[in-house]
């Protein structure tokens, strides 16, 4: 196997601040790797340091003779040009436009977009997705990438880890994004302390291989029971496609997690929900948003429960962030009512960070909310949640003008979760999180009892946290998705087909509008059919885990537990019958 680039004792550092230590590694032909670690730790040190961009303060970067490296920064300069010229360079129409390749970069990325627009006139995250096509439409030896998920929604990300896993090239790729790594990388490094540990496997193999790693170095019982064992035990319990076989004796970390509390018992906190939130918590009833020229919400008729915890998906542009507003009351619908609880205490995280005193230092702006919560059965001081959030020692001290654009934001959600309120609506919170403060917010919200709206593009996190998908489908419609992110994407795929490869000349296509074979009202009726069925459903859905339980219980009584498997049996044949007629009423509105 060919070595393609060699760091030999490369050392960094900026000030006092070390980020790379003496550090030996290489990088051979064909291997793909994923970098994780702390925000600030040096991943984007090193892999600039790799891919020949950054000079070592000592130590040698040996490049394979002739190596050609693309290079994804997470900042970019952009010239005065058009989108076209930017991303093709000098190709002719004939040569990109007859190449399935670069047809499909262009549809993955730039679907629908004019070539000819100027670059100045592009958004950030429209600049990004530039800068990630021209370097894709590229040959390369070596493809490394910073952040390359940032500003891609469900469906880019989905596209993009299809397409890496389709090229030959090796890859060294910067994310937080846990799902896209378990996707498109086998090897992963992680950075912290000036050192590059190395493991087999993407991330859930890393996880299972760092905790097997500690029990062999016979850490202290309170380490052992941290977070690491949370994840470990979210691993075992969370989707197969996680289940990929690291290289050592799985059962020696299972160890690890023989004590650990099992998943999180939907039916216990609905019930605890219920007793802080009543019976109602939000209602929409026939609400419509509108933005000039479409339709965000059409006439939606929805209801959020106690205990809910639901996972918003959709495209870009959908309505996502109008529907937790109006859920918040920050924007009143152009039609139709909210109705809210009486004991409803809502928290709303928008996307933009809410600006606190600079002067101000972290530890006092949580203090102000509050002094002490409880999470469980356990009482945390404000000092210790910041700790949780990555917020340690000093740092809880440093003016919050000072701090990073992420650590605004972890202070913004921390102070949020303080105030203990029953209600969170989340917009992306997992923007500039690295994964082991994920890691530490999954860990809270797992067991938080309360209901939840969350919008977000980090798929692991959306399973993790949430029990069900709903999906605004661009058309002014919630879908429910018992399937979900995976039934999202395939909906996606058969509702618009091929998304339109981008033209030279004229404004950007826009996908035609579907013609409704059926009537609005049937379509409504249809909808308010759907979440009827998807209430009663969840209903069944926690009716079956209490027989469950009660079964579990009844022991050796065999006529109480054929009275539970019998009431068991009829709520399965019922589930089956409402599946049938939800899909059927699915067919109306997609009609």
């Amino acid at each position: 196997m060919t070595n393609l680039v060699n760091l030999q004792d490369v050392s960094l550092a900026y000030g006092p601040l070390v980020l790379l230590d003496s550090v030996s590694l290489g990088v051979d032909e064909g291997e793909r790797i994923g970098v994780v670690g702390r925000n600030g730790g040096g991943k984007s040190t090193l892999i600039s340091v790799l891919a020949g961009a950054l000079p070592p303060d000592s130590g040698r970067v040996v490049h394979n003779r002739g190596l050609r490296v693309g290079f994804l920064h997470q900042r970019d300069d952009f010239p005065d040009s058009t989108v076209g010229a930017f991303v093709l360079g000098e190709r002719a129409e004939h040569e990109w436009a007859g190449d399935a390749r670069l047809r499909d970069i262009l549809r993955g990325l730039l679907g629908g977009w004019d070539l000819d627009a100027p670059m100045s006139g592009l958004s950030g995250g429209e600049r990004r997705r530039s800068g990630l096509a021209r370097l894709l439409v590229g040959d390369h030896d070596l493809i490394v990438l910073d952040e390359p998920t940032n500003h891609l929604d469900i469906e880019g990300i989905h596209w993009l880890a299809e397409h890496l896993r389709g090229r030959a090239e090796s890859l060294v790729v910067v994310t937080h994004d846990r799902w896209f790594l378990d996707a498109v990388t086998t090897r992963t490094w992680e950075v912290g302390r000036g050192a590059v540990e190395r493991y087999e496997g993407g991330y859930a193999a890393y996880v299972l291989a760092k905790a097997e790693r500690e029990r062999q170095a016979a850490v202290s019982e309170e380490r052992r029971q941290n977070l690491m064992r949370k994840e470990l035990a979210w691993l075992r319990r969370g989707a197969p496609a996680r289940t990929s076989k690291p290289k050592f004796r799985i059962e020696a970390a299972n160890r690890l997690i023989e004590n650990e509390p099992p998943a999180r018992d939907a039916v216990e906190l609905v019930r605890f929900a219920s007793s802080r939130l009543g019976k109602s918590v939000i209602d929409l009833k026939n609400v419509t948003a509108t933005v000039p020229g479409r339709t965000l919400l059409d006439h939606l008729t929805w209801q959020l429960g106690p205990g809910d915890r639901v996972g918003l998906v959709g495209v870009n542009g959908a309505g996502k962030s109008t529907l937790l507003k109006i859920l918040a009351e920050e924007r009143a619908p152009d039609g139709g009512n909210v109705r809210t609880g009486r004991t409803v205490k809502l928290a709303h995280l928008s996307q933009n960070v809410v600006e606190l005193d600079p002067e101000a230092r972290p530890l006092q702006a949580v203090m102000d909310v509050r002094e002490h919560v409880t999470i469980g059965k356990r009482d945390y001081t404000a000092s210790q949640m910041l700790e949780r959030f990555g917020f340690r020692g000093e740092r809880q001290w440093t003016p919050i003008g000072d701090l990073s654009g992420g650590e605004r934001r972890r202070l913004q959600l921390l102070r949020l979760l303080m105030d203990e309120p029953n209600v969170l609506l989340l917009d992306e919170p997992t923007n500039d999180l690295d994964i082991e403060t994920l890691t530490e917010l999954e860990d809270l919200l797992d067991g938080w009892p309360g209901s939840m709206v969350l919008v977000s593009h980090d798929r692991y996190f959306l399973e993790r946290v949430t029990d069900r998908v709903l999906a605004l489908m661009g058309d002014g419609s919630l879908a429910f998705l018992p399937g979900g992110v995976d039934e999202y994407l395939e909906r996606r795929a058969g509702a618009l087909g091929e998304v339109t490869v981008p033209t030279l000349g004229g404004e950007r296509a826009e996908p035609e509008p579907e013609v409704p074979a059926v009537s609005a009202a049937d379509r409504r009726a249809a909808q308010k059919d759907m979440q009827r069925i998807e209430r009663r459903m969840d209903r069944i859905g926690v009716r079956e885990a209490e027989l469950h339980e009660l079964m579990a219980a009844a022991g050796d009584d065999y006529t109480r537990l054929a009275e539970l498997d019998a009431e068991a049996k009829a709520l399965a044949a019922e589930r089956d019958q409402l599946e049938e007629a939800w899909l059927e009423q699915a067919e109306t509105v997609g009609d």
